[in-house]
């Protein structure tokens, strides 16, 4: 069950491209790669300001590809697309008050994709904090608290949120003390999404309809990127375009997206615009140590995605 409708023209496309990615990438496995592929043939109701009712957004069908779109990964950055919801909502209903603090936490975990500025946004969207290991009583009131991000997602009633994790911080070196603890002894409780789950809310920001229109568009001027060179972080590392998929479009493109790295994965999710084109969405998520250090696989599957989308005009 997909929020979007699955049909031939684009299956054949999008296996097309996964086959040229393999092809051009023999090293990467099958399973190393997810993807899911939305296009939005007109009328287009995305990105319209917050035109519609949320009820005419979910009534209006979309079609799209999806390849291990179910499948849980570990999602590294692309999880703070999430607590930029959740902490929305939470403003919305007065849960917690914004502050110059607050906003500047939300840019920089977005814009920036720093973990201290999401250490900060999970402390307020959770009411816990980090520290030294907890009494076996206390700590599973953390435990219970830190769970109130998935008990969110849970909420909406969307199945693709059924059987995602969103409740760990993201670290430059790794958790200590109860946050290493709540982890687990095997790393079994580390955020875990799937490519479908991260395509819904981006698709629900995209639409208007995350929390309500005013802070949909909000998200969108946060998750907005430039794809031209001299306006890009002159810290390659931190630059959520070279080596991911905003590289491979046109400069003439725009883009909205969130990418996620560690040594092991190169995750991106974004929307992008191209002039005279439909508009789409994708998520792309790669494993694998060798992939992770790859600048050119993001690339090109986004190049063969914007091909595929010129080839439906």
């Amino acid at each position: 069950m997909t929020f979007f409708n699955q049909e031939e023209q684009l299956e054949k496309l999008g296996n097309g491209i996964l086959e040229a990615t393999w092809a051009e990438f023999p090293t990467l496995a099958r399973n190393q790669i997810a993807l899911t592929w939305i296009v939005y043939d007109p009328p287009v109701l995305v990105n319209t300001g917050g035109a519609l009712t949320p009820d005419a957004f979910w009534n209006h069908p979309v079609r799209g590809f999806t390849y291990r779109g179910l499948e849980r990964i570990y999602p590294a950055s692309v999880v703070k697309l999430f607590y930029l919801v959740a902490v929305q909502e939470w403003l919305e209903k007065g849960m917690v008050q914004t502050s110059s603090e607050l906003e500047r936490a939300m840019r920089d975990m977005i814009v920036e994709s720093s973990n201290d500025a999401t250490s900060l946004i999970v402390d307020i969207l959770t009411g816990t904090t980090s520290g030294p290991e907890l009494p076996p009583g206390p700590f599973e009131t953390w435990k219970q608290q830190r769970h109130i991000v998935n008990r969110y997602y849970q909420s909406l009633g969307w199945p693709e949120m059924e059987s995602i994790n969103v409740c760990q911080k993201t670290w430059c070196d790794g958790p200590y003390g109860r946050e290493r603890a709540f982890y687990g002894q095997l790393l079994e409780n580390r955020n875990m999404l799937t490519t479908n789950a991260t395509a819904r809310l981006l698709h629900s920001i995209v639409g208007g309809v995350a929390v309500s229109s005013v802070r949909s568009q909000a998200m969108m001027s946060i998750l907005k990127r430039s794809l031209k060179a001299d306006e890009l972080p002159q810290d390659v590392e931190e630059d959520q375009i070279t080596g991911f998929l905003g590289a491979g479009l046109p400069q003439t493109a725009q883009i909205w997206s969130k990418a996620g790295w560690t040594s092991q994965v190169r995750h991106d999710a974004a929307y992008i615009e191209i002039p005279n084109l439909r508009p789409y969405l994708v998520v792309v998520f790669t494993e694998g140590k060798t992939h992770a250090k790859n600048r050119n696989l993001l690339p090109f599957v986004s190049q063969r995605i914007a091909e595929a989308v010129a080839s439906l005009n």
